[in-house]
């Protein structure tokens, strides 16, 4: 498809990628967020073809909070099945791996998506969380325990702390075996670090772990299926009358949670203790008032997904711009987090802000994420234990950035006891 006849955004060199992995590996690009928000909020990004792993030579970068709801919520008129949700993969991705991912409840249209969705919903009422938070509360405390007892100054925080709690929650969620939570751990990686080199993941990799995730789950379901018990996988595959999920559906529904639940709360961890050590006035204040606003701010100001896509299903105006049918619309939260028109003072880390209409958990409609209570609740405990366990850490030196086209990711964090 043709990029539309427009020219380059004044204040942008061309060639200029939001999607670019090597970018994002260095920083999250604010500025040029800043400056597209202003001048061309809905901006054609033109991509050589098969860049990204579409027959295509670009897409739309939406940067205004209004915009990224607006697609977010009208799935008919923006479809997340067409390329799927993923906004640049490797350009050696065949369409045939395309087209497996679309299994993934994340890259389901309605009304396949919305059956799917009010049967894994089950999982994540209320009720289910609360009945995860005892639990979810003593392994977090267990883990900063564990992480101020390994000895040595200084350590990684990321995989001293920031990973545990989302592979326990999940572990415990559904059933999995603790000691099997490493496998979690190790395959999500390899599916979201593809491309970073220096874990030498290749597509083929990632798609070897994911199968490993899709037929650990699939074990487990028929397992459920055969001797249910008390736990969210009974629920899932074995309600009778009320629908349930297949085998292989329930595989893809834990891919989802193995990325979705565990890479983004892992981020929103690393990025918030970042965040405490270099706006020490809100370390203190978190210390002393605990206020329940602060996950809501440490997601907004991490968003650990920093764009997701959608494909127009015909033409339409978006942002004044006219987008073609099959067009892909890139929706950036990472921008929409700070548009100055919804938030004041983006740029200041205030744990007590309120309201916090973020989209960090997506802009709405039928994609919102199924576990944002869960991640908030994941958030609050491991900071409320490390406020209690470890409250002098100090950093060591500044955070290694994954390289990724679309997760703002931490690899590590190196911090001090004080």
């Amino acid at each position: 498809m043709p990029c539309p006849e427009l020219p380059d955004l004044p204040d942008l060199p061309r060639g200029f990628d939001f999607t670019d992995p090597d970018l994002l590996q260095s920083r999250v690009p604010h500025p040029e967020f800043a400056r597209t928000r202003r001048t061309a909020p809905v901006w054609w990004c033109a991509q050589p073809a098969g860049i990204a792993g579409f027959a295509d030579e670009g897409y739309w970068a939406v940067t205004r909070h209004e915009d990224v709801k607006y697609v977010s919520t009208h799935p008919e008129l923006f479809s997340s099945n067409t390329n799927t949700a993923v906004i640049r993969f490797n350009e050696s991705i065949s369409r045939d791996q395309i087209e497996v991912q679309k299994m993934i409840m994340l890259n389901m249209d309605p009304p396949e998506h919305t059956r799917v969705r009010q049967i894994v919903q089950r999982g994540f009422t209320p009720r289910a969380v609360r009945s995860l938070e005892d639990a979810l509360r003593t392994r977090a405390r267990a883990i900063v325990a564990a992480a101020d007892a390994e000895g040595g100054e200084t350590f990684d925080f990321v995989t001293r702390v920031a990973v545990e709690l989302p592979l326990q929650a999940i572990a415990e969620l559904i059933g999995v075996p603790q000691e099997d939570r490493s496998k979690i751990f190790d395959w999500s990686n390899k599916m979201a670090a593809y491309d970073d080199p220096e874990y030498a993941i290749t597509e083929e990799v990632g798609a070897e772990a994911a199968l490993e995730i899709v037929s650990y789950a699939m074990n487990l379901a028929a397992a459920r299926k055969a001797c249910p018990a008390k736990d969210i996988v009974s629920r899932l595959v074995a309600a009778e009358d009320e629908g349930n999920l297949s085998n292989d559906e329930f595989g893809f529904f834990v891919i989802l949670l193995a990325v979705a639940g565990n890479e983004t709360t892992r981020n929103a961890i690393s990025h918030g203790m970042h965040a405490f050590l270099t706006h020490p006035d809100q370390w203190e204040l978190y210390k002393r008032e605990r206020p329940a606003t602060a996950a809501e701010e440490i997601v907004r100001w991490a968003t650990p997904v920093v764009s997701f896509q959608r494909t127009a299903t015909q033409d339409v105006e978006l942002g004044g711009q006219r987008v073609k049918k099959g067009d892909r619309v890139g929706l950036f939260y990472s921008s929409a987090n700070n548009d100055p028109e919804v938030f004041d003072e983006p740029e200041r880390f205030d744990i007590t802000r309120d309201p916090n209409p973020h989209l960090g958990f997506g802009g709405g409609g039928p994609h919102f994420c199924l576990g944002k209570s869960l991640a908030v609740k994941e958030i609050d405990l491991i900071f409320h234990a490390i406020a209690d366990t470890l409250p002098d850490l100090r950093l060591a030196g500044d955070p290694r950035r994954l390289r990724s086209a679309w997760l703002n990711g931490i690899k590590e964090l190196r911090v001090t006891r004080g």
